[in-house]
């Protein structure tokens, strides 16, 4: 993660106070199972103080600015998965985040076939707690730790 990503997101997290926000994670991928997450979409709006939902048509525009920064060229970047924040409550998923995310991977209409989920806490004002759980169609989900660059196995 860049240090701009990591900026934009503690200022996201401090405007949205105790309400959760979320969007999606863009990535580019360094090596066949390493990715950079290289920007983010916020929606700072649809979240409540326990739950957050991302409408997938409200996204849309700001997946196809991604696409066309990046010259389409998606083998390189492309969407990594989705992002929310637990300001009130712990950062692991909750049963609703995982079975969200299962749905995403598991759905053979999409072609997504893994995608990534991270969710971040802001602590004191300037600390971003996290957990990052992968999901891979027909695979149980990977809990991992995320650093400036991280990948699976």
């Amino acid at each position: 993660m860049t240090l701009a990503v990591e900026t934009r997101f503690r200022s996201a997290l401090r405007k949205a106070g105790k309400r959760e926000i979320g969007g999606m994670l863009f990535a580019e991928q360094l090596n066949p199972k390493h990715f950079s997450i290289i920007d983010f979409s916020l929606d700072a709006f649809s979240g409540s103080h326990a739950a957050f939902g991302r409408d997938p048509g409200s996204h849309q525009t700001t997946l196809d600015q991604f696409f066309e920064r990046t010259g389409g060229d998606f083998q390189r970047f492309n969407y990594l998965g989705e992002w929310h924040s637990h300001p009130s409550f712990s950062v692991h998923p909750s049963a609703q985040d995982l079975q969200t995310m299962m749905d995403i991977v598991e759905d053979r209409n999409l072609i997504v076939s893994f995608a990534v989920l991270l969710i971040v806490r802001l602590r004191f004002k300037f600390f971003v707690d996290h957990s990052v759980t992968i999901f891979a169609r027909g695979q149980a989900p990977q809990h991992q730790r995320i650093t400036k660059r991280f990948g699976w196995a």
